[in-house]
């Protein structure tokens, strides 16, 4: 698979809708996340992320304006143990609390589907990195209806095992705009990843578009101890 370059996919893509970035620095010491969120109508726009224990969770930046939260508030990023969940929707609780019950990262998904919004059925895209005893692996997936047709749903998960150094795979709901929005196709992007997370966060930043970019959250995670740092991007600030 070739390489491609994250700048230019987000400057080639008007909407990406929501995008999970996963892999590890080209030192090879830190495994990282980058996960964004867009919108198009004022009750998604009106969003901020948020820390929330060692994760994250979208609010509304005018709750008077919040017209419907089903969709746009929930915890994108959840860390159990040595595990840290990213999704983009409240998945992310089924997953935890279905692993923290025993059961695995694919188990917990399969009790879920693409989203609710028809059109659209917005894809279910979700991450997991895996990170013990100076290993680190990670795991993407994608719930999504079958070409538009609610009665299907088509279950893919994306397994890497010891992840090459600058290198990392992104996965994002949409090809691109459209009414209805056409998801995902095929398997996550191989791109680049960079060692400096400001460097890595500001590309990814710069790169969206800026009339429908809300917010992005970026952590680097120390692979040999766990520790890690985060950065969140809002635009509504």
């Amino acid at each position: 698979m070739e390489k491609l370059n994250l700048e230019d996919l987000l400057k080639a893509n008007e909407y990406p809708g929501r995008g999970i970035a996963t892999g590890r620095t080209p030192d090879g010491s830190h495994a990282v996340i980058a996960y964004f969120i867009m919108g198009r109508s004022e009750n998604s726009r009106n969003r901020i992320f948020a820390t929330e224990g060692e994760g994250i969770r979208t609010q509304a930046y005018d709750p008077s304006k919040l017209s419907d939260p089903s969709l746009v508030i929930y915890a994108p990023v959840r860390v159990l143990g040595n595990n840290t969940i990213v999704t983009n929707g409240d998945q992310t609780d089924t997953i935890y609390e279905m692993m923290k019950d025993g059961s695995t990262f694919d188990q917990a998904l399969l009790t879920r589907e693409f989203e609710p919004d028809a059109p659209n059925y917005t894809p279910r895209i979700s991450a997991i990195l895996y990170i013990e005893n100076g290993s680190f692996k990670y795991s993407m997936s994608i719930l999504k209806s079958n070409n538009g047709n609610p009665d299907s749903c088509n279950r893919y998960t994306f397994n890497y095992e010891n992840p090459v150094n600058g290198e990392g795979h992104f996965i994002h709901t949409y090809m691109h705009d459209g009414n209805p929005l056409p998801s995902f196709e095929g398997e996550p992007e191989l791109i680049g990843i960079k060692d400096d997370m400001e460097e890595f966060g500001s590309l990814v930043w710069e790169s969206l578009n800026p009339d429908n970019k809300i917010s992005l959250f970026i952590r680097y995670i120390n692979i040999a101890d766990g520790s890690y740092k985060s950065k969140i991007y809002n635009k509504n600030c």
